[in-house]
Formats: structure tokens, sequence, C-alpha cells
């Protein structure tokens, strides 16, 4: 098995661009040295730490939808729940490998993950019940 550095992705709401169009697709890759030191030196963190998020996603994130790039006024742009969902594919990508989540079914109580990633055969890693 190949060693993964591109994740796919699907955001909750979806970033709508000037046109109108609608773009929740994506793929993130994993994140570099050099992607964490370079935007401790711009201007822009250095103002405000909170915008260190906003350059490192623009950094990281390789596609979005159909645009041509990604950039800081793009992920600006980004609602709230997609930003904190990025923030957290990002933290899962980077510092765990695969991203999984851990659910329960409301109806049963049965405790589970589920892989983020999907690996096409709709995985779910069970834990109980």
């Amino acid at each position: 098995m190949a060693f993964k550095t591109e994740f796919p992705f699907t955001l909750p709401k979806g970033y709508i661009d000037s046109e109108g169009t609608l773009h929740r697709t994506g793929v993130m890759r994993l994140a570099t040295a050099k992607d964490e030191i370079v935007p401790l030196q711009d201007y822009r963190v250095q103002n405000n730490r909170a915008y260190l998020v906003i350059i490192l996603l623009s950094r990281v994130i390789t596609k979005l939808g159909d645009l041509s790039m990604v950039d800081t006024e793009i992920i600006e742009n980004l609602f709230s729940t997609d930003l904190a969902y990025l923030q957290e594919f990002y933290r899962r990508i980077n510092e765990e490998g695969a991203p999984r989540i851990h659910a329960k079914c409301p109806s049963c109580q049965h405790e589970f993950d589920i892989d983020l990633l999907g690996g096409g055969d709709g995985r779910v890693v069970g834990q109980g019940g």
C-alpha cells in the first residue's frame, strides 16, 4: 500500500463563489514543516494569531470543487461550519493518520468509527454491540 498524502473531503455546507456556484468536494494534502512555519512570518498572523488557520488551509487544500486555485480569500469566505470541519480534518490527517469519527446509532446505541476517507468500500469499524 502506497503512502497516502492527499485526502478527499466534502464540506458540510460548501463554498459559494461569486457566480453562485456551490463547491463542496475537495482535496487536502498532508502539511509540510514549511506549511506550518511560513504563515508565522505573515503580517496578518502577526497582527491576529487566529489568521494562521486561514493561511495554513489555503496552503494545504489543493482542490475545492471546480475552482482553479484555493487562496486565503476563499478560506475567509467559508461558512464557519465548513471552517471548523476543515480544521478538524487537518488535525486528523496530520496528527492521527486516517481521519475517523466516532459515532453512535441513535436507535440501537451501537458505537462505531467511520473512516472519513471512505476507501471506496464504505468501511465502518464497529466497537461493541
